[in-house]
């Protein structure tokens, strides 16, 4: 049986106000009432319903996040920066995995909006944010993570792709490749598709240099694995001579494939370079090159661009906030 409120007022013989105050300002009520009443909780084994207060006063203490794939270390270290800045601010993070899922993440913005959450971080799944549009108008702050917000939208924090897409394919050029293959997929993911243009271009700048695009279903190991199968597979003519992955698990599983499935030396017969720089990268049998993200810092960005506009101040300026990716050079690519 669930205790309430007025169950330790009748124990301790006073009034349901007096057990409010002892609960949210004891300096108001005398020691010894205080004392009875914690011994009343005590032995009733009464546990406070913060979200219902919480809810009472409008909105919780929490922060509903949605990102694209929790098995991503990518996202795992943008949910603990964001934890970490919304807990110095006495706030919560409560973490929903979309799982690149539009019906998923419909559940969630829906589930987020009935909890009253203090406000909204997600990576979309897609370009359609009118839903999301919806869900602020109706009160809840809304912020973009790792997705570029168009102008006057929404407040957002991200990282310029086509910039990392560009640096990883100059490296693999100036390294003195030019039969390029692009691995990852779904194209319709924003960050896949400006991770390629980036890499188009820069290709594009060099005489003799071709890139071909190897898409996949998911951007996971498995995917890697298997897209590295049907690489060392193929003849060496018609082999490409390295290979920019969408993110550094489909990096991990074309390492594997190439390496440990196949008969292929890495960087020696193809280079490789990944995208995220997750902890993996160092580690891999032979550690491979990457682009780093800063994943806790667009967390923690998030979180303040949110706390911005909840207090009021965020919708008179709307911030775009873009970091630049960094080259992170290994074994994989090295000469």
């Amino acid at each position: 049986m669930t205790v309430s409120v007025r169950d330790v007022a009748a124990a301790a013989s006073v009034s349901v106000g007096t057990v409010s105050n002892v609960l949210n300002h004891p300096d108001k009520v005398a020691p010894a009432t205080v004392e009875r009443v914690l011994s009343a909780i005590e032995e009733l084994g009464f546990v406070r319903n913060d979200a219902a207060r919480q809810l009472r006063a409008g909105r919780s203490r929490s922060i509903g996040l949605v990102v694209l794939d929790v098995r991503n270390p990518f996202f795992t270290e943008v949910a603990r920066g964001a934890e970490e800045r919304a807990a110095a601010e006495g706030l919560t993070v409560l973490l929903g995995n979309s799982g690149a899922n539009s019906a998923r993440e419909a559940a969630y913005l829906d589930l987020f909006e009935e909890q009253r959450v203090h406000g909204l971080l997600i990576t979309p799944l897609n370009e359609e944010l009118a839903r999301l549009e919806r869900l602020r108008r109706r009160g809840t702050p809304v912020v973009l993570v790792d997705r570029q917000a168009p102008p006057r939208s929404f407040s957002s924090v991200a990282v310029d792709d086509v910039a990392g897409g560009f640096l990883a394919a100059q490296h693999l050029l100036e390294r003195g490749r030019r039969r390029i293959a692009f691995v990852g997929g779904p194209l319709g993911i924003r960050q896949v598709s400006d991770r390629l243009e980036g890499a188009r271009r820069a290709v594009a700048e060099v005489a003799g240099a071709a890139i071909e695009v190897v898409p996949t279903e998911s951007p996971t190991v498995l995917e890697g694995r298997t897209a590295g199968e049907a690489l060392q597979a193929r003849t060496p003519a018609e082999r490409p001579d390295a290979v920019f992955a969408a993110n550094d698990l489909l990096a991990m599983g074309l390492l594997q494939a190439l390496m440990l499935r196949g008969k292929l030396r890495v960087p020696e017969d193809m280079a490789l370079i990944g995208y995220d720089d997750i902890d993996f990268a160092a580690t891999a049998i032979v550690p491979f090159s990457s682009i780093r993200q800063p994943a806790a810092l667009l967390g923690q960005t998030a979180v303040d661009l949110l706390l911005q506009e909840a207090s009021g101040r965020g919708m008179k300026e709307l911030r775009q906030v873009v970091f630049r990716p960094e080259l992170v050079e290994r074994a994989s690519t090295q000469a």
